[in-house]
């Protein structure tokens, strides 16, 4: 996604942010995409609607298409699987104008927000107690979750 901001500080955050963080930042706007998409559609604002799950859409397949599957393969494929079920979803919801398929991926998007949150925090404690950079157990769960930076 090569979308240029006007905003200076977002801009600043994407760029110096660690990679992990940016995973969190495009689950952050996915959520944010899909609650202004849902509110959209509540006014029968339908062309507001399909923009916003379209962004929606475009993040979640941003993400697969970073699955490092040289990583760790299995749990690569088991992401994918939620991706596909939250681009099925944002999909449907887009089609068939259903507030209810935004619900269904607001509620996944939501725990794997958290549970990427949590991996986030994992990885900046590891950093601070590690500071020379030694392997260590939050950096081996960076590296089986790890997303390439060019995807």
């Amino acid at each position: 996604m090569s979308h240029s901001t006007g905003n200076p500080y977002l801009r600043d955050a994407v760029l110096t942010a660690a990679p992990e963080q940016l995973h969190l930042m495009l689950y952050d706007g996915c959520i944010r995409n899909a609650l202004q998409a849902r509110d959209a559609l509540e006014k029968e604002e339908y062309e507001t609607s399909y923009e916003r799950l379209t962004r929606a859409q475009n993040i979640i397949l941003e993400m697969r298409n970073g699955l490092n599957y040289e990583v760790n393969r299995e749990l690569c494929e088991r992401v994918a699987g939620i991706y596909g079920f939250l681009y099925r979803k944002l999909l449907d919801a887009n089609i068939h104008r259903d507030v209810s398929a935004i619900d269904d991926a607001l509620k996944v998007l939501r725990i794997e927000r958290e549970t990427w949150r949590l991996v986030v925090e994992k990885i900046a404690q590891a950093r601070e107690g590690d500071p020379a950079g030694a392997p260590s157990e939050a950096a081996a769960a960076q590296d089986e979750l790890s997303f390439s930076a060019e995807g």
